[in-house]
């Protein structure tokens, strides 16, 4: 799905597919038939955009391979178009148990820069014929603990030389792909202010930011405050991901309470921030904020890192942070200037949703994601943006 910025820049819209388990070329292939083509159908358009993942296995294997022309002729056929991949997860991401696992390798590691290497040649085979620049979104460097100045200095030298590789697969392809840290709640880029700290330090020609709507609200941070300095700092904005947080504006409250405990689940980590009076308090993940020993006030209201559907409203008394996406949206691109050019909708997480709300099937599955990705093209037509 494609748009059109007052300025002339055509913004893509693609759906994330790390909602879908699949570690192999077979897997996804499938994804791309069943859904993929499913929500193209569902939406009525003639042209869908996917953000795919793809695990580090699965990447390495497709540089270079004729099974990268089986990939790109399956997203041919069904008209599907990728411009933006998700590099955050390494592999494994839908086993029984993810939590923080999903943060291994970090920057320090070497596997992350070579994966993430390999995500760029792969993506590079597959922009569409008229797109020459793509986007791939990594996790924020690394959790933020243990975190030394010697990890530091070893995470930024690999992303020195990730952005030395991605010089060189422009000069050879003649493709510009950009990759952008994801601020994410406990880790070491979790706010504005630690990207603009460690951006600061490596060549933003190629690496900056990638903006996701559901941490910066986990945050309480503002979007317009947090666009303005980094535009000011002259860090991008790679790609946007379009994602609503869980709200809670009582947590002390019995049935609140009651109603969070819902999403409490074993697969990912869902991180808490509430805004009291003295400042955010902080917890790792909701089952620690309600039930354990250092559990939270409910003081204040509480923010959950639980990416919820973004076209409809959880159940009462829960609410989710649609309205700040909306507003993300606007910031990028409402204004004089598209600040960015790539949309992911990414909510990777309707099969943990609380049991009543997951989806029966395929079917269903493809009605939910279609609806949001609705929402999200109406919101960026509230926003200025033309279809094109």
């Amino acid at each position: 799905m494609r748009f059109t910025h007052r300025d002339g820049t055509r913004i893509h819209l693609a759906y994330c597919t790390n909602v879908h388990p699949a570690e192999d070329l077979e897997g996804l292939l499938r994804q791309l038939r069943i859904f993929g083509g499913g929500i193209r159908a569902e939406l009525g358009v003639d042209r869908l955009g996917v953000g795919l993942w793809l695990p580090a296995p699965l990447a390495a294997h497709l540089v270079g391979h004729p099974d990268l022309n089986r990939l790109r002729e399956a997203l041919a056929g069904h008209g599907l178009e990728v411009v933006t991949l998700n590099a955050f997860p390494y592999r494994g991401f839908h086993e029984a148990a993810v939590k923080g696992a999903v943060y291994q390798p970090d920057w320090t590691d070497e596997r992350r820069p070579a994966y993430t290497l390999h995500c760029a040649r792969v993506l590079a085979r597959l922009l569409p014929a008229d797109a020459t620049s793509g986007s791939i979104s990594t996790l924020p460097v690394a959790w933020r603990e243990p975190w030394s100045p010697e990890q530091r200095r070893r995470a930024i030298e690999s992303m020195r030389r990730l952005s030395e590789g991605l010089a060189e697969l422009a000069e050879e392809t003649g493709k510009h792909i950009r990759v952008g840290l994801e601020p994410e709640p406990g880790c070491v880029v979790e706010t504005t202010d630690d990207a603009i700290d460690l951006l600061g330090e490596v060549n933003t020609d190629h690496i900056g930011l990638c903006l996701d709507a559901c941490h910066l609200a986990v945050g309480f941070e503002d979007a317009a405050d947090s666009v303005r300095r980094l535009t000011e700092a002259g860090i991008p904005i790679v790609k946007a991901q379009a994602s609503a947080a869980l709200h809670a504006s009582s947590p002390a409250d019995e049935a609140t309470r009651k109603a969070l405990a819902c999403y409490a689940e074993e697969r990912f980590l869902h991180q808490i921030r509430e805004r009291g009076t003295s400042g955010i308090a902080a917890l790792d993940d909701l089952p620690e904020a309600l039930h354990g020993d250092h559990r939270l006030r409910g003081d204040g209201p509480w923010r959950v890192h639980f990416h919820v559907p973004i076209h409809r409203q959880p159940e009462p008394p829960l609410t989710s942070t649609q309205q700040e996406l909306d507003h993300t949206l606007r910031t990028l691109l409402g204004g004089r200037i598209a600040l960015t050019d790539h949309v992911e909708m990414e909510t990777y997480t309707w099969s943990v949703l609380p049991e009543h709300q997951r989806p029966r099937g395929d079917a269903e599955l493809v009605a939910g994601l279609a609806a949001e990705l609705r929402w999200v093209a109406q919101a960026m037509r509230r926003a200025g943006l033309e279809p094109s």
